[in-house]
């Protein structure tokens, strides 16, 4: 073997593929452990790659964090909450029943950990401009969202006239990721089903 390859070592066949299992990797450990308490070596670990792996493809642990962020996250926000909304002909049922959906598949780690999105919020806005940014962006675009689709609601005769679409939109994420937190402090599904019951009082009250 040439010396130049056993300094490099194996070439990445895929280098694509690497990269995903390093983001997914990441977005596990950093739900489990947050940003801060995030280890490298049990992502390496995880993804099966190596330190020099990693720095092929991110120059940093913050700059992993930030991948992890636009992708992993956004892209759940945007598949399960978003995309269903954008094609509803019924938009408020449709916001009901994905939050209904929610509270009955919800998965033990969202028990344990809590909202992946809403933890890195609480953790890292206060310290670093660059999540914060990144964060605050989802929430709105989620927020948006909603407030498209009661507006659309609105127009279709299904909404109350009276209704404040943002206001109550920046309340149903307010509530939801409350709701997900208290679940986590009590370490039970039945917190999150109970708070969760009250919040579809709520959006069924905003029907027309």
């Amino acid at each position: 073997m040439p010396e130049s390859q056993r300094i490099r070592g194996p070439v990445d066949r895929d280098p694509a593929a690497t990269r995903l299992r390093i983001i997914e990797a990441a977005f596990r450990e950093i739900h489990r452990n947050g940003f801060q308490g995030m280890r490298l070596e049990q992502v390496l670990q995880a993804a099966g790659t190596t330190k020099g792996g990693l720095y092929h493809h991110f120059d940093s642990k913050k700059e992993l964090a930030f991948a992890v962020i636009d992708t992993v996250i956004l892209d759940t926000i945007n598949e399960y909450w978003l995309q269903p909304l954008e094609s509803a002909e019924r938009p408020l049922q449709t916001l009901i029943g994905i939050i209904e959906a929610h509270g009955s598949k919800v998965t033990q780690d969202v028990i344990a950990y809590g909202c992946p999105l809403n933890n890195l919020a609480q953790e890292m806005s206060p310290l670093d401009e660059g999540f914060r940014q990144r964060l605050n962006a989802i929430y709105r675009h989620w927020q948006d969202a909603v407030v498209a689709a009661l507006e659309r609601g609105k127009v279709r005769g299904q909404v109350r006239p009276s209704v404040n679409s943002r206001e109550a939109a920046l309340f149903t994420l307010a509530a939801l990721e409350g709701c997900i937190g208290m679940a986590k402090s009590a370490q039970a599904a039945g917190v999150l089903s109970s708070c969760t019951t009250e919040l579809l009082v709520y959006l069924r009250s905003l029907a027309q």
